[in-house]
């Protein structure tokens, strides 16, 4: 069997999973500052695990790649930073050039927005129609939903929710294959990601720094402005919670239009929170049955777009998740996140330009 490692490059943290056949052989999580500071502190951890396959931080996605392919524009076109920004909160870049400097088998994956199974009028003026890690978290439902019932992969239909600690986002499968999405920086508010933001609004700003998509969203509207509003404060906030809640709604409703899932299936760091939780399954359930997201038996530290990341490389390399790779059709990729929105944004001028 395959032995592989995935990567969930979060706001909070990074985590790793490991997988070999059904044992798991890694499952930890290290602070995105640490990583951002230090890439090389964990670099001793991947090779110590010795994967054939590492699914890596893939940031807004690129087609199927591995790391040697990597071009300063795929550098750009997943971090979508332009140059003279600030610096990715995440450190991103650096720690893909340190994996590469250590020539470990790494490879990176699509967003929804690269996908063949989605309608191309769909993507029109979109970017963020649901990152790589989002897509992790569908190849992990689609395998949970296909356990849970008893059905082929390519019989699955959900929604999957993700509440993370920065965005929220929802994807809809409708026969295993991922037909729409609303990504964290296009739909409803997250925990810090402002979320959709009003075209005047954009106008009138005229421009600002990428720390300010992530630096509105509920913990902001609950006095969060100094950092010290944490997700489990909401329970205390209730036009930040509700605002979260809603929105969070708003993505799953507005996903109706594409599919008719049979479940919403939950994930992300603050679906754990019980209020948050409570409120939002009561809300959904009007309208579809909810549960949460189950992954891998024994897993405990890394979260579901870790595990579904782990899932999907083992699925590359052929092994026991192969089918639903396949389904997925992540293999056929293709384009750019910039293939859809104006010409004076997508030609190659400004993306060489933007390129450090």
């Amino acid at each position: 069997m395959p032995r592989v490692v995935g990567i969930d490059p979060g706001t909070m943290s990074f985590d790793f999973f490991g997988l070999d056949g059904d044992d798991i052989i890694l499952d930890t999580s290290i602070p995105t500052k640490q990583i951002a500071s230090d890439p090389e502190s964990v670099i001793g951890l991947l090779k110590q695990a010795d994967p054939e396959l590492i699914l890596g931080p893939s940031g807004y996605g690129i087609k199927l790649k591995g790391i040697a392919e990597i071009t300063p524009e795929d550098l750009f076109l997943m971090s979508l930073v332009k140059d003279g920004d600030k610096k990715s909160i995440l450190g991103m870049r650096r720690f893909i050039e340190t994996l590469k400097k250590h020539n470990l088998p790494v490879c990176f994956i699509p967003g929804v927005i690269h996908l063949p199974t989605v309608p191309s009028y769909r993507k029109i003026n979109r970017i963020d129609m649901g990152t790589p890690d989002k897509l992790c978290c569908c190849a992990l439902a689609i395998r949970d939903q296909a356990t849970k019932r008893g059905i082929d992969y390519d019989q699955t239909s959900f929604i999957s929710l993700e509440i993370g600690f920065a965005h929220t986002a929802a994807i809809a499968v409708d026969a295993g294959k991922v037909v729409d999405g609303i990504g964290g920086t296009s739909g409803g508010i997250g925990f810090l990601s402002m979320g959709a933001m009003d075209a005047e609004l954009a106008y009138l700003l005229a421009g600002f720094y990428k720390e300010f998509m992530t630096s509105r969203g509920a913990s902001f509207l609950a006095g969060g402005s100094t950092g010290n509003i944490m997700p489990e404060d909401l329970a205390m906030h209730d036009d930040a919670r509700h605002a979260l809640i809603e929105g969070a709604v708003k993505n799953v409703l507005a996903l109706l239009s594409s599919v008719t899932p049979e479940e919403v299936l939950l994930s992300g760091r603050l679906s754990g929170i019980p209020q948050i939780r409570e409120e939002l399954t009561e809300r959904l359930e009007r309208f579809l049955s909810v549960r949460m997201l189950k992954g891998f038996p024994g897993a405990r530290v890394a979260k579901e777009s870790a595990q579904g990341a782990a899932l999907i490389a083992e699925g590359l390399l052929h092994g026991t998740y192969a089918d639903i790779v396949k389904v997925m059709e992540i293999e056929e990729s293709c384009g750019t996140v910039l293939d859809y929105v104006p010409r004076d944004v997508a030609n190659l001028s400004p993306v060489a330009r933007f390129v450090t």
